[in-house]
């Protein structure tokens, strides 16, 4: 059976591994540094191993568009040192190998489509709610993409300024998504980080909230059957119940409900589905 390379690039680490799925894949993490040490050492990983294809899941923005100049580079991430990095080409160049490329969000929710929470659907989304706020989305089998690819952390949401001050934190946007609802907006609106914070606190009121009108907003654009919601920020205990209850009122009965649930593969969502990006690319090439 032939086996896969599959990298989940991340702002702080590199996941790379090795497998044709969850019970034999085999993973090493390198550290995030300049992008040539970084690459250097993702190569070095797969040097000597034989695989058919490497998928890539990256934090982005990345260029998506086959017919771009810049297709498969890292383009305007405020990630120091990172801006204009050309990921695929630096990989292809080092390995010899087919180089599939996807955000790492659209690759978690292709990770837990193929083997996780998601796993029968052909509709799904997978939200990472951590340091930033991510989405990715499949939609009829296919992983969404358009002129980019999908930004859900920077939806605009209703900014009630009476009930949260705060004005976001977002270098780009200030108050979407990602500036009121990320784990860094927790702590800049707090003073301390949210696992510090009692369920009861206010925060969380304020958590749930947003992540509630996102999710429906999500469910009455791209019609989900379910939605994974993921990242440290998730890890919190009752979170996930009063965001459940909370896009029920919403709603208001007006579509069904999506299942709204944590990954069922944990941490390994990214790293799994850039697994399945790379089986995807051979079969398309086969």
């Amino acid at each position: 059976m032939t086996r896969f390379g599959a990298v989940e690039a991340g702002g702080t680490k590199f996941v790379c591994g090795v497998g044709t799925g969850p019970d034999d894949l085999v993973t090493t993490t390198i550290p995030t540094t300049i992008p040539e040490e970084t690459l250097e050492r993702v190569a070095a990983f797969f040097n000597g191993q034989s695989v058919g294809a490497i998928g890539i899941g990256s934090f982005g923005p990345v260029d998506l568009n086959p017919s771009s100049a810049k297709y498969g580079y890292i383009t305007s991430t405020p990630k120091d040192g990172w801006r204009d990095t050309d990921l695929v080409g630096a990989v292809k160049r080092a390995l010899g190998v087919p180089v599939a490329l996807d955000t790492d969000v659209n690759a978690a929710a292709l990770g837990e489509a193929r083997w996780g929470a998601a796993k029968g659907t052909r509709n799904c989304i997978y939200m990472t709610v951590g340091t930033g706020v991510g989405g990715g989305a499949i939609v009829e089998g296919s992983l969404a993409h358009g002129t980019a690819h999908p930004e859900m952390g920077h939806m605009r949401l209703p900014h009630d300024f009476e009930a949260d001050p705060f004005p976001g934190c977002c270098p780009f946007h200030r108050d979407c998504l990602e500036g009121l609802a990320s784990g860094f907006a927790i702590q800049q609106r707090w003073g301390v980080a949210g696992d510090a914070l009692p369920l009861d606190h206010a925060a969380w009121r304020l958590e749930s909230r947003y992540l509630a009108l996102a999710v429906a907003n999500l469910a009455c654009v791209l019609s989900p059957e379910v939605v994974i919601l993921g990242g440290g920020v998730m890890m919190k205990d009752g979170l996930l119940g009063r965001i459940t209850s909370e896009v029920s009122e919403l709603l208001n009965g007006y579509i069904a409900l999506p299942s709204i649930v944590m990954p069922a593969l944990g941490a390994r969502s990214g790293v799994l589905g850039a697994l399945a990006l790379a089986a995807r690319l051979t079969c398309l090439n086969g």
